[in-house]
């Protein structure tokens, strides 16, 4: 057997792990973007943790055919690129559609979020919701506010008494 073939194989199973590991897959078309451009881009990408990379797409097909992501096959034409994330569903989402209003050129097409094809506005519509840090302290703020009053009427009542038995 070739070893150029052997060469694809690696490449098109490299592509199915990554696919049924991660939690979302984001794909753009990234043509007219300069060199530096892709630069800050990866750099933003490896700084979050997003496993960004170019794939012939043959092979993208082929491994999305094996693992269930048939839904991207109609958005596989042209330079793609596909962003992965293991982690956090949101972050590619929002890291490349920040990128995209500073640079026109990108263009966001399509993903997998958890198992589910979102089309391009539902990938700008993820891109919005805020991070799981900015959630998180959110709804601990919730939390804390209707507390913190309540121990400051406390301590408000308790200042009142002591100050007329005096």
């Amino acid at each position: 057997m070739s070893n150029a073939i052997e060469i694809k194989k690696q490449i098109v199973e490299e592509i199915k792990e990554k696919f049924s590991k991660a939690q979302s897959a984001v794909v753009v078309d990234y043509r007219g973007l300069n060199v530096e451009e892709v630069t800050e881009l990866r750099k933003r990408m490896r700084e979050a943790g997003i496993d960004y990379k170019v794939y012939k797409n043959t092979m993208t097909r082929m491994a999305a055919q094996e693992t269930g992501f048939e839904a991207l096959l109609g958005d596989l034409t042209g330079p793609n690129a596909i962003a992965f994330s293991y982690s956090d569903p949101v972050i590619p989402a929002k890291i490349l559609n920040d990128f995209a209003k500073d640079h026109k050129k990108l263009e966001l097409k399509s993903g997998v979020v958890e198992g589910k094809y979102c089309s391009l506005d539902e990938i700008k519509a993820i891109a919005e919701i805020p991070s799981k840090e900015v959630l998180l302290a959110k709804l601990l703020g919730s939390i804390k506010s209707p507390l913190s009053n309540l121990a400051y009427l406390l301590q408000a009542i308790a200042d009142k008494q002591n100050g007329a038995e005096a």
